[in-house]
């Protein structure tokens, strides 16, 4: 069974050699539905040996495809972190997915055009699919770059701001502690810090002198609390240091590395405001490329599965190349009714679907193979056996 979640693209030869007349005859039969015309132009099939390769690599290069459409989508998806502005973004020559798919859709009478001004007219089949492989791959290349570009400054901006909200045991201190909360140019004191569990505290003011000698009596003093510690300090002379820190863990009192530097503080609020401004210029930019690329990268797409049928249906149903395509948006609701009907449609093609291309899986159904694909395009890349041409193309789900 198709996915619900994609459009349905089918071939079948025509009888009559009016595309039209076999458009308006499943208009009738499905009524409630959408359907669209799809164009399959005339291409050089070449040697039945090459069809034949190109119909095993060709499910691979739909995943590949699939793939790269997918984690656009995904990357836009990410970026805006809001459902409701994804139909602004997600969208084919600046319009809405289906119509591109199907033109003029909400008045049924959209008719899905091959681009003969960027893939040509009666090309051979090999040769427009390896353009297609290319300007795909273009396009796979340059949104990794940019979204690892993105990733790594939003990362570390990340790792920045979480310093500086952690709680005490964790987080950044240059901007709790004060220069005077230390001993300062001591040759053989130091002050540490101390991050004590608040159910700890009155353990803390009964041990703390008494961890270890040399601790300075009565040096403790408190610098900050939050939900879950007290930030204290404490004087201890520096040759009893890593003895001091070993027994305060044994307490579970978290002694915090820290140093004073003049100009911490100032570097870290400096360094912040950079990667801000950094993140949100190279998020405007991966926004606005992605945006780009999806478009680019689903016109591939659809191309991609134009080829696939005229490939499946030169191999089912010979030469010439007599075919005309239509693109069906299933109703989920009646998507099972809507598939035996076309199958009703064109059963009179089942003595001439034995295409050599068709490879049955285990439960009857022919495998397109690939990658796994995962959310809602999920699926997409399995093709059953009918008696015409089927293909699957991934609706834009806003």
């Amino acid at each position: 069974m198709p996915s619900d979640l994609s459009y349905w693209i089918i071939s079948a030869p025509l009888k009559d050699g009016d595309p039209s007349l076999m458009l308006e005859d499943v208009r009738q039969r499905l009524p409630g539905v959408v359907v669209g015309g799809w164009e399959i132009p005339e291409l050089k099939a070449g040697t039945l040996s090459s069809l034949l390769t190109l119909s095993d690599t060709l499910p691979k290069t739909d995943s590949t495809f699939t793939t790269t459409v997918s984690k656009t989508l995904d990357t836009i998806r990410t970026l805006l972190n809001d459902p409701s502005q994804l139909s602004q973004h997600a969208r084919v020559n600046d319009r809405p997915a289906e119509e591109f798919v199907i033109p003029s859709a909400a008045g049924g009478a959209g008719y899905w055009r091959w681009d003969r001004g960027r893939w040509g007219e009666g090309r051979k089949v090999g040769e427009v699919l390896e353009d297609l492989a290319r300007e795909m791959s273009s396009i796979d290349a340059q949104q990794k770059q940019r979204t690892g570009d993105y990733n790594l400054i939003k990362g570390q901006l990340t790792n920045l701001q979480r310093k500086r909200v952690g709680n005490l045991s964790q987080r950044s201190l240059v901007d709790v502690v004060k220069k005077g909360d230390l001993v300062e140019d001591s040759e053989f004191m130091e002050t540490l810090l101390v991050a004590v569990p608040k159910n700890l505290q009155k353990d803390w003011a009964n041990k703390y002198e008494r961890l270890t000698g040399m601790v300075v009596p009565r040096s403790t003093q408190k610098l900050a609390e939050d939900d879950e510690f007290v930030l204290q300090t404490v004087t201890v002379f520096k040759k009893v240091r890593d003895e001091f820190v070993h027994k305060a863990r044994e307490n579970k009192f978290i002694v915090r590395d820290f140093k004073w530097d003049d100009s911490a503080l100032e570097k870290q609020q400096k360094d912040i405001a950079e990667l801000a401004s950094q993140e949100k210029e190279l998020w405007a930019e991966l926004l606005k490329l992605s945006r780009i690329n999806f478009s680019e990268a689903y016109q591939i797409l659809a191309h991609l599965k134009t080829i696939r049928l005229f490939v499946e249906s030169v191999l089912r149903y010979g030469l010439p190349a007599d075919y005309a395509g239509i693109v069906v948006r299933p109703d989920p609701k009646t998507a099972e009714k809507t598939l035996r009907t076309l199958s009703g449609k064109f059963n009179y093609l089942a003595s001439a679907s034995r295409g050599p291309a068709t490879r049955r899986g285990k439960t009857g159904g022919a495998t397109a193979g690939g990658d796994e694909v995962g959310g809602e395009w999920a699926g997409v890349m399995e093709a059953e056996y009918f008696d015409f041409v089927l293909f699957e193309l991934p609706k834009v789900l806003v």
